[in-house]
């Protein structure tokens, strides 16, 4: 019997499916959820200290820099709550097929894009 299989796959030079980065990405953006919740637990304290700890989180906070980090925590909340929406959506048959979910995919990248570049005209 003649085996055909590859012996070493090169995960970087595979072509994943939209559907795949779709996927990793929404488990990255709740990594960065996760991590994200310390620093937004942390703002919540300062702001709730005193007068003075308020100010000067509102100080931090108006920095290009915080609100470049916002932004980013915005944008990982909106593909992660989008992609969230999207799986329970597929749970009730909806949109299993491959054309399916390739579609949903995409409108949940341009949805997220849109929205953060909504949610960046917002914060600055």
């Amino acid at each position: 019997m003649k085996d055909n299989r590859p012996v070493n796959l090169d995960i970087g030079s595979m072509r994943l499916p939209i559907t795949a980065w779709a996927s990793i990405t929404h488990r990255i953006t709740g990594v960065i959820l996760f991590v994200a919740m310390g620093f937004l637990i942390w703002g919540l304290d300062m702001s709730l200290r005193s007068a003075d700890s308020f100010a000067f989180l509102a100080e931090v906070l108006t920095s290009p820099l915080a609100k470049l980090v916002f932004l980013g925590i915005a944008a990982a909340l909106i593909y992660h709550s989008l992609a969230g929406v999207k799986h329970l959506v597929m749970d009730f048959g909806i949109g299993e097929s491959m054309e399916g979910g390739t579609l949903a995919a995409r409108l949940v990248i341009v949805a997220t894009i849109v929205l953060t570049v909504l949610m960046g005209v917002w914060i600055w």
